[in-house]
């Protein structure tokens, strides 16, 4: 992978973060998409001081068609060339069940973790076509696979990551790309701040058991661009040993 370029949305924090340091770490150059601008920076700093590799902030909102379209056509030299894309950026809104919960927060979800993954896998996918090379790595979760009470709607949008994912694999079959569905349990991010809206509640919900890492899903997602060409890892389920299934009640506490 040394040397060549990778494309990650949500890369100020968390996963995306993660999986932007250790893509560096790979000898990877990066374009990095957020909102936050000095996370960027930040971040950009800290991977072309330690590993030499070129990073590029792209500071858009990928819920936006129109700012997505701009921010890839004016970096169009460096976006054809892009081998990876991590669609990382998503999020989990509200605690509400489905006749109390907020239709803005419904909104923001399917717009960031569905609109969003399929704008900029339609906008870098031609690049990938015309190379006849390239992998498409989706941060989906184990809410696309079993649903929780008063997740319905974010649980939705996961599934429909895990169908665009079998679907994009299907309509690219004879073509030399790769598609991946990442699809974690319980990770310690700022997930759980955006969607309980409360610092405290965040850091109680972790106490009394071992979560994820952002790391852990970062190596996860290393390994699988990582394997021989030949080799494409369609779905990846990774859960904390401590959680079983969806919902606190599948998570084993001290």
């Amino acid at each position: 992978m040394k040397d060549s370029w990778a494309l990650i949305t949500g890369a100020s924090a968390g996963m995306g973060y993660a999986i932007a340091q250790a893509l560096a770490a790979r000898g990877v150059n990066l374009l990095v998409n957020a909102r936050r601008e000095e996370r960027l920076l930040s971040l950009k700093n800290e991977l072309v001081s330690r590993h030499g590799v070129q990073v590029e902030p792209l500071v858009f909102d990928i819920r936006d068609l129109k700012q997505c379209q701009e921010a890839l056509k004016e970096r169009e030299a460096l976006v054809s060339k892009v081998s990876i894309l991590v669609n990382n950026a998503g999020l989990g809104k509200g605690m509400g069940t489905m006749p109390e919960a907020a239709i803005e927060d419904w909104e923001q979800m399917i717009d960031t973790n569905l609109k969003g993954l399929l704008y900029m896998t339609r906008l870098v996918l031609p690049y990938m076509v015309e190379r006849n090379e390239g992998h498409i790595v989706n941060i989906g979760s184990v809410g696309g696979r079993w649903v929780v009470p008063g997740g319905g709607v974010y649980c939705a949008t996961k599934f429909a990551v895990r169908a665009i994912t079998e679907g994009l694999r299907m309509d690219l079959m004879g073509r030399k790309i790769r598609v991946t569905n990442i699809e974690p349990g319980i990770v310690k991010t700022e997930f759980n701040l955006v969607r309980m809206g409360d610092k405290d509640k965040s850091e109680t919900f972790y106490q009394g058991f071992t979560p994820l890492q952002a790391k852990d899903i970062a190596d996860a997602v290393v390994w699988c661009v990582e394997r021989p060409a030949h080799v494409n890892v369609q779905e990846m389920v990774i859960f904390p040993t401590d959680q079983v299934g969806v919902g606190p009640s599948y998570v084993h506490r001290i």
